[in-house]
């Protein structure tokens, strides 16, 4: 997935084991302490062993990726596993696993799918079949994170396409609903590239969360928040030179030079959960993003061990999905996805303080019907 709160893709790991492959290690009594090692629980056939629990109301905060404002990190996963027997389906959708107080920080019990059919918005009457999270913040300032889809409108490849992202707001019961398109005015875009690769920050200073959208010929759409319910930014401006063909966060700090205004990284590709990033900056300003920062470099996420699989017809691979804080003390833990195939994964939460034994694992088979 391409959430832009991490930093990046890794290299990926191989282990095998002569164990069933895991599940959910958190259930309806997410207090338990800690496995003594990873993957000791319900196998991938029990995919409906984690009962559904509701989604913990919350009052609003100021923690990320916090969808339903109680004041802890929520996970969102593109990646599904399919059911055994489906081989060809269309994908299951966006799961989000929301953060708990209870030792274990993830609840997978308390969790939710977002497809197109349900949460979507249609253009031109019809629903899109791709529905992506590309990135998630408090746009429209309530205290609740909202998410930024990615999908694919009809588009007949003639003139200006249109916009492809969708918004997802949040609430004190997580998110739902229907998504709102995201309005560009027409001053702010430029050429007839896809925008794509949306950032927030707050690239003018003011409090705000805002959006930069990728433009034709290296160009940066930037839209200043708030952001109403219906998709539409507080203002826009023509399109600022300086950009590329992809956008992403600095990180760890979205500030780099600490003068109040979030910056953007440029590079020629996005860069995945965990990756090294090499690429330019374009400084934040009250004017939003357009002074040139200088080059940017970050290093990879360092791997940590894979939990296990069984063993199979190849490897396993191990990716980082997020590298953020999920147990408030401010150093950045590390949610790793590993995977054999379409049919086999395990998700597991690695904190800071123990990088070399995982806090949480379970299969996003959990979200199979």
């Amino acid at each position: 997935m391409r959430i832009q709160t991490a930093a990046a893709a890794a290299t990926s790991a191989a282990c095998f084991c002569a164990l069933l492959l895991t599940g959910c290690t958190s259930g309806p009594e997410p207090d338990r302490p800690a496995a003594a090692k990873n993957g000791d629980t319900a196998p991938l056939a029990g995919r409906g062993a984690t009962p559904r629990l509701p989604v913990p109301r919350g009052s609003g905060s100021s923690v990320p990726e916090d969808f339903n404002g109680d004041g802890h990190r929520d996970l969102v996963l593109n990646d599904l596993v399919k059911a055994p027997d489906d081989s060809h389906g269309d994908d299951a959708g966006i799961g989000v696993v929301y953060g708990t107080a209870a030792v274990r920080r993830l609840d997978p019990a308390r969790r939710q799918i977002l497809t197109p059919r349900a949460n979507a918005a249609p253009v031109d009457g019809t629903l899109p079949a791709a529905f992506d999270a590309e990135a998630a913040c408090d746009l429209d300032k309530d205290g609740f994170a909202d998410l930024i889809v990615a999908t694919d409108p009809p588009y007949n490849g003639i003139g200006r396409p249109p916009v492809p992202l969708q918004l997802l707001f949040g609430s004190p019961t997580g998110l739902g609903g229907k998504a709102a398109v995201l309005r560009i005015p027409d001053m702010a875009r430029y050429g007839n590239d896809w925008p794509d690769h949306p950032v927030c920050g707050d690239f003018d200073g003011d409090g705000s969360t805002d959006l930069a959208v990728t433009a034709s010929a290296g160009r940066v759409s930037f839209l200043r928040g708030p952001f109403t319910r219906a998709g539409a930014p507080r203002a826009a401006t023509a399109p600022v030179p300086g950009g590329g063909p992809a956008l992403s966060a600095p990180a760890p700090e979205a500030d780099t030079n600490d003068d109040g205004y979030d910056d953007l990284v440029v590079s020629a590709r996005v860069p995945g959960p965990g990756a090294a990033v090499k690429g330019k900056l374009l400084l934040g300003s009250p004017d939003g993003p357009g002074r040139a920062g200088g080059s940017y470099r970050s290093e990879p996420v360092r791997l940590p061990p894979g939990p296990a699989l069984p063993s199979g017809e190849s490897s396993p691979a191990t990716d980082v999905l997020v590298y953020a804080d999920f147990d408030g003390d401010k150093r950045p833990d590390v949610v790793t996805r590993t995977h054999r195939g379409e049919h086999a994964d395990v998700v597991a939460l690695f904190l800071a303080a123990e990088r070399t034994r995982a806090l949480l694992t379970f299969s996003t088979s959990v979200f199979l019907p």
